[in-house]
């Protein structure tokens, strides 16, 4: 006999009334209605904008922009009940902060409010473009151009994985300054500008409800005041910080999904006559589990503790800047997702030859929590980031 349907999560936290309405709406719209396993279909789903109708959208943006002004401490839990139920509607849900936070940080008043004033109210989305064929991890070497002509950037080139781009709002660009090759720049470019084309749409091994697509701008032109001020690369990583510590979060949810799996597996499934639930190494395979998933969601509330923190500083835009990748941020992706894929692996064993199989949803949840520990840079290259920065002696460092 299989395993029971899943019914629903587990309560997490305490409740506190936004955190139980995300876990409502997972519950409701979400739980279901994905198949681990299933063909990409149109984007955003209609699950997904529902999310906007249930008042829940762009919760991180500023009241006056149409969020709820909540922190990254508090995202950490709202990821991970919407991962729960779907990490690739979370990844599509959450991922916009990446360019929003560039553009709450470095851009004029009036750029922030022509474009995060609208996306806000409307529930929609933006995306976030550095990723190249060529450059792979050396964004040093991209080749996207933006040239200065007559109060505008032209903007030329093509970008690889930019999640969300068919159907965002805006997009930010990070571009080489055509004029000096030397300097990078992030520039704002609305989805429906001339000269932006969506090439394709990628087909990845997880994730199905998530869109990441290859992107071209050919004489595609925006005005200069588009620009986000500063270097485009350090603004890049500024951002970086929230959106891998939420891709490290939705790590949290899976994990808990998963163990839950498990745990209502071994309620069905009896060995030597006794249920699955009594057996010894089985048990302690669910205690390890839940200290993973303890050490992760503290992992992942010190980074956005410590970004929350220096974004609350009068000069947080010139502070975070100085700092760049922050170490926190860095680690929690890298531990998430190397934990995650582990307590994963563990558990498609638990479930013997169906955990390698399509009839349960534990293989859609390990291929899920793959993209953890590969989008926003692979973990060879966060350890080489690490090491930098952090490891050889501070005279020396990067």
């Amino acid at each position: 006999m299989g395993p029971t349907p899943f019914t629903g999560p587990r309560p997490f936290l305490g409740p506190t009334p936004f955190l139980d309405r995300v876990r409502t709406y997972a519950a409701e719209e979400l739980t279901g209605v994905r198949d681990p396993f299933g063909s990409l279909g149109p984007l955003p789903t209609p699950a997904q904008r529902a999310f906007h109708a249930h008042g829940l959208a762009n919760w991180w943006l500023p009241e006056k922009h149409g969020g709820r002004g909540m922190s990254l401490a508090d995202s950490v839990d709202i990821v991970s009940e919407l991962s729960y139920a779907d990490a690739g509607a979370a990844f599509t849900l959450f991922i916009s902060v990446l360019g929003s936070t560039m553009v709450s940080l470095y851009g004029s008043e009036e750029l922030k409010d022509r474009t995060l004033g609208s996306t806000g109210p409307s529930g929609g989305f933006s995306a976030t473009l550095g990723s190249e064929r060529e450059a792979g991890s050396e964004l040093t070497r991209i080749a996207t151009r933006a040239a200065r002509r007559e109060g505008q950037f032209v903007l030329d080139g093509e970008k690889m994985f930019a999640t969300n781009a068919d159907f965002a709002d805006f997009l930010v660009v990070v571009a080489v300054n055509a004029d000096n090759p030397l300097e990078h720049l992030a520039v704002v470019v609305p989805r429906d500008t001339p000269g932006v084309r969506v090439d394709k749409r990628w087909k990845t091994l997880g994730l199905p409800s998530a869109g990441t697509y290859q992107v071209s701008f050919d004489n595609c032109r925006v005005p200069e005041a588009n620009a986000l001020h500063g270097p485009g690369l350090l603004l890049l990583e500024v951002g970086l910080n929230t959106s891998r510590t939420l891709i490290a979060a939705t790590a949290i949810g899976i994990a808990r999904r998963i163990r839950d799996l498990c745990l209502e597996y071994a309620r069905t499934r009896r060995l030597r006559g006794e249920s699955l639930l009594a057996n010894p190494v089985f048990g302690s395979k669910l205690g390890h589990m839940e200290m993973q998933i303890e050490v992760m969601r503290h992992q992942c509330l010190a980074a956005a503790t410590e970004f929350d923190a220096l974004s609350a500083l009068p000069e947080a835009p010139d502070e975070l800047l100085a700092r760049g990748a922050l170490r926190s941020a860095v680690a929690a992706k890298m531990f998430c997702g190397q934990s995650g894929w582990q307590l994963a692996s563990t558990a498609s064993e638990m479930f013997g030859g169906l955990g390698y199989t399509t009839e349960l949803p534990i293989g859609g949840l390990l291929q899920d929590m793959r993209y953890v520990s590969l989008v926003e840079g692979g973990d060879d290259v966060l350890r080489e980031l690490l090491y930098r920065r952090y490891v050889i002696p501070s005279r020396r460092r990067l």
